[in-house]
């Protein structure tokens, strides 16, 4: 078997052990069952890509879907392209995808659930990993790729930012393009549901955990300084594509309204 992957997950370890800290977390979980693995040879057999457009960026992901089942996304540049979140799923058909859409020339990811295999695709495409600071200590296969940065923003590329809200996870982070209205992609830091007129905000999704209010207000505070017409989230089809500022700003306003601090 090659490096362990966690099948509820996704996040693929450096070496073979039992348990999957990711899923023991209270925003996780454990099938009832017990703890699963497989490696990327085994899904690979089992799987095939999946790209298409998303709202005008390439969306990359398998099918049938595996563990949390989110997909990742090319965001292109005028300087180069990177890649948002990861998934656990690579094959050549994506390399070879990615490499006609110009390559890559970094990955940033929004929060643990979705590290996956996240050194395999940065030493495919020999580029960095930027993460969160606060999130090191959920990282599976430690690895040089894996820049880690610290404070609210930091600019990858001219126009294209990450912003840590804190939301789900203490380095929760979204990335925000300037390029033309101005887009933001999200994850599930800030997440899209049923309802495309307003967004959401959990510490734990599965488990439903209310995000801390303090922290939704600070989130909102930080996202109403950036321009943007429409927001990516976290899986297929969770795209709004217009409006999508005056709709966060909203969906934070009437969260707050529901949950109080004491």
């Amino acid at each position: 078997m090659g490096l362990p992957i966690c099948a509820t997950c996704g996040m693929q370890y450096a070496e073979a052990r039992e348990d999957c800290p990711i899923c023991e977390d209270e925003r996780q979980w454990v099938p009832r069952e017990g703890q699963q693995w497989t490696d990327l040879d085994a899904l690979r057999a089992e799987r095939s890509a999946v790209l298409r457009d998303e709202g005008g960026v390439l969306g990359i992901g398998c099918e049938p879907k595996f563990a949390i089942g989110q997909r990742a996304l090319l965001v292109r540049t005028g300087a180069g392209n990177v890649l948002w979140d990861c998934t656990a799923y690579l094959d050549d058909e994506i390399v070879s995808a990615i490499d006609d859409a110009g390559g890559l020339i970094g990955i940033a990811i929004s929060h643990p659930h979705y590290y996956t295999t996240m050194i395999e695709w940065a030493r495919t495409f020999d580029v960095p990993i930027h993460l969160h600071e606060a999130d090191r200590q959920w990282v599976g296969r430690p690895d040089p790729a894996i820049r880690f940065w610290n404070g609210t923003t930091h600019e990858i590329l001219p126009g294209l930012t990450l912003i840590n809200l804190g939301v789900h996870f203490a380095g929760g982070t979204v990335l925000h393009s300037a390029s033309g209205k101005g887009s933001l992609f999200s994850g599930d830091i800030v997440q899209v549901i049923p309802d495309r007129t307003h967004v959401g905000f959990m510490y734990s999704y599965p488990n439903l955990i209310p995000e801390r209010p303090s922290v939704v207000r600070r989130a909102a505070e930080l996202l109403d300084e950036l321009t943007f017409d429409s927001l990516h989230g976290a899986w297929w089809d969770t795209v709004i594509p217009t409006g999508a500022h005056e709709i966060v700003q909203r969906s934070a306003a009437r969260y707050l309204r529901f949950v109080r601090e004491e």
